[in-house]
């Protein structure tokens, strides 16, 4: 078994077929029974290359003579992974790093790349300097870009959006593993009991200082191993997601709605604002995606829960009036880019197509608030155009609803008003994330 050729061919899925890392990534793991310092190592080399990409590129071409877009996808990627082990990766011996590659390239049947590939590789040992970053003072977007391997576009609008220090900071948030953060299901355990009962598992546990009943976990190994978590007691669930649904602030016998339920965290925490009591009715176009959903509440012990097909844009048919209404609409993602580091290598990440269908729906979802009831509007991403110029446009549109201020107490790096909030990975040590919520009024509109 070759753990750099699986890494290789997990790379190989990702970049020409679209896959999504973390999905191939931990099926292939299971799939080739990897023990946890090898799947450590293939989630190292897989996760390191996706997120330093377009350094590693940089690098390429500052040692090839074939101009980059010549040299094929194959070759590319195990160039990336042997330059990764070599400068970003100390505890890979130089020789290693070279000879693997090269072994790599001939595994698959990349006999002429071979040459290539170690040509490059050793060069690069017998540099005293490895490689220049571009002249900061020449153009910054560019040095930024490379340095922290960001495509320009992005560097640029979080520059323009939350100002340089703030975009530096979330750049620098960029790289290395997502803490991995636990919502305490509190309808079967509490947050004490808890942490005993994982520290009996060996798994290390902490109250998160953000937010009441989430756990940050290391050393977990497979989460569905763990005793707790077959039977119900914990879900993964980052902090930003838990602290939108406190926004929400769902309270026993509420009806909800969740028009853009899946994968479904949302819902199973609100379950437990609501003691398991009232309704909630979590949509999602998906059916496999409904089933994830109630597969989850039933090991988590959740009964008030009713999904259905429903597509949040487009479907007219009638809903109950819900006392809480949770919009939490498809997004680009800017703000998950650690969990998902290939997103920000997607073309259509600033298609203007997608802030116009987040304010349709939110405008097809707002019909279904009653009269003073709570409408939150939510994105994990980190782009004005998604967040606050939605947010803003519909309070403009639509005067029977008011803003609500969020009393959140989490640390806010820009001035916004208070029914909106933008959550920062390099602040708040969570995803990007953004919430607004809102009000309907209870008076007739003038």
């Amino acid at each position: 078994m070759n753990t750099r050729n699986i890494a290789f061919k997990i790379l190989l899925s990702v970049e020409k077929d679209g896959a999504y890392s973390a999905l191939t990534l931990n099926n292939s793991i299971k799939e080739n029974k990897l023990n946890h310092l090898d799947s450590s190592f293939v989630s190292a080399l897989v996760y390191g290359v996706l997120e330093r990409k377009i350094t590693l590129d940089y690098i390429i071409k500052q040692y090839s003579k074939i101009p980059l877009k010549k040299i094929d996808v194959k070759t590319k990627l195990i160039l990336r992974l042997g330059i990764l082990q070599l400068l970003f990766m100390d505890k890979v011996p130089d020789s290693a790093a070279v000879n693997e590659s090269v072994n790599l390239a001939k595994k698959n049947k990349l006999y002429k790349s071979s040459g290539f590939i170690n040509g490059i590789l050793r060069s690069i040992t017998r540099a005293e300097v490895k490689y220049k970053l571009p002249d900061e003072k020449k153009d910054k977007l560019y040095y930024l870009s490379v340095k922290y391997s960001c495509p320009r576009d992005i560097v640029r609008l979080w520059i323009e959006s939350y100002g340089e220090e703030n975009a530096v900071g979330i750049l620098k948030s960029l790289s290395g593993r997502p803490q991995l953060t636990a919502r305490v299901n509190t309808l079967k355990t509490n947050v004490d009991s808890l942490i005993d009962e994982l520290e009996k598992e060996n798994v290390k546990s902490e109250k998160s200082p953000l937010i009441d009943n989430a756990l940050l976990l290391t050393d977990t190994g497979s989460i569905e191993n763990l005793k707790a978590y077959r039977e119900g007691k914990l879900y993964i669930q980052d902090c930003a997601s838990q602290i939108c649904i406190k926004a929400l602030s769902p309270e026993p016998n509420d009806i909800m709605l969740d028009v853009c339920s899946a994968p479904g965290g949302k819902s199973f925490t609100s379950a437990q604002y609501m003691e398991n009591s009232g309704e909630i009715h979590a949509f999602d176009i998906y059916e496999h995606k409904l089933k994830l959903i109630n597969d989850t509440a039933s090991r988590l012990g959740i009964t008030n829960i009713k999904t259905a097909i429903r597509n949040a844009d487009t479907d007219t048919s009638e809903l109950p009036l819900a006392d809480k209404v949770l919009c939490d609409v498809p997004c680009s993602g800017l703000g998950i880019i650690l969990r998902k580091p290939e997103i920000r290598y997607k073309d259509d990440l600033f298609n203007p197509d997608l802030p116009k269908l987040q304010y349709r729906i939110l405008c097809n979802t707002a019909r279904f608030v009653k009269a003073g009831g709570t409408l939150v509007y939510s994105t994990c991403t980190l782009n004005p155009a998604e967040n606050q110029k939605n947010a803003e446009k519909f309070l403009r549109e639509h005067p029977d609803f008011e803003p609500l201020a969020l009393n959140l107490n989490v640390k806010r790096l820009i001035d916004e008003p208070e029914h909106m909030l933008t959550l920062f990975p390099q602040a708040n040590h969570t995803d990007g994330f953004f919430i607004s919520a809102f009000k309907k009024s209870t008076k007739e509109p003038i």
